[in-house]
């Protein structure tokens, strides 16, 4: 371990040019918490799908597997506390990342990862390479401490619906019996949702049993992409920072809704996260988790 202040997060994501998405989206927030970010690109795009242009490529599995290497020769192994994987391209980086997560967490334990199983959305369905979602079902996530997918995601990866919170608890259990303890689904609509509200629900493995906290934050008009990637980096900050789960689903709730509060009033596709800086780390309205009984 470096001294005791250094906290790295190695984060393998898309990257883009111009825009808030992926790499783009998380590594300036996880800075701003004080956490020394590696970032390794699975993507080099001039800006996320929806434009009516996108310039660019998918990385090749062999350049990525190739800084990756080049990482771990640098010791990151060693100094990193959080693997963060997002976007990943092609089914060959989902498994160049299945590999250096595995090579990650034998050479040091205390890793923890967190997989942001990047595969798809409610409005759009799957919309990645019909072989990365398999592979991130079956590789990934049980190499997985934390997985950080939203509603349909995760409804994906369980193979069932969950149209309560119930529902939701008891298929989150059956997902954790193939890897991950922690398991925080974003963007979640139950039937009993209030219409004007979305929910973030946090369902943990603990020594005590099961536990579960959900937080409700009030639904803006807009839905910018990125948003998910952004979660994740500021759930994986207070995390490492060493809050616990309902405390880190709290703040990146928070400071989400801030973010999605300021882009609604610029008016802007792309979120406004430079400019929410201080409301990344300090977000003036705090919604808290609340515990919920299964």
């Amino acid at each position: 371990m470096n001294s005791a202040h250094s906290i790295t997060v190695i984060s393998i994501q898309s990257q883009v040019a111009w825009g808030h998405v992926g790499n783009s989206a998380a590594v300036f927030p996880m800075q701003l918490h004080g956490i020394d970010v590696t970032a390794v690109p699975t993507t080099l795009l001039s800006n996320r799908p929806g434009y009516p242009t996108i310039r660019g490529r998918v990385l090749d599995a062999q350049l990525v597997a190739d800084l990756l290497l080049g990482i771990e020769e640098r010791g990151a192994l060693d100094s990193s506390r959080m693997i963060l994987s997002g976007y990943l391209g092609s089914p060959d980086i989902a498994a160049v990342v299945g590999d250096f997560v595995e090579r990650a967490k034998a050479r040091n334990p205390a890793l923890i990862y967190c997989c942001d199983p990047v595969l798809g959305d409610r409005d759009r369905g799957l919309f990645v390479q019909a072989d990365i979602p398999p592979l991130v079902r079956d590789r990934l996530c049980p190499l997985a401490d934390i997985i950080t997918p939203n509603h349909f995601e995760f409804e994906w990866l369980c193979g069932a619906k969950a149209t309560t919170i119930d529902q939701m608890i008891a298929q989150a259990q059956a997902l954790m019996a193939r890897g991950p303890s922690t398991i925080v689904v974003t963007s979640a609509e139950f039937t009993k949702t209030p219409d004007q509200e979305i929910e973030t629900l946090a369902v943990e493995r603990t020594k005590d049993g099961l536990k579960a906290w959900r937080v409700r934050t009030p639904k803006l008009p807009i839905s910018p992409s990125g948003t998910g990637d952004l979660f994740a980096s500021l759930f994986v900050s207070a995390r490492v920072r060493g809050s616990d789960t309902p405390d880190a689903l709290g703040h990146a709730a928070s400071a989400i809704f801030a973010v999605l509060e300021r882009t609604a009033i610029s008016g802007t596709e792309e979120m406004r996260i430079v400019e929410s800086a201080e409301l990344l780390v300090h977000p003036k309205r705090r919604f808290d988790a609340i515990a919920v009984s299964s």
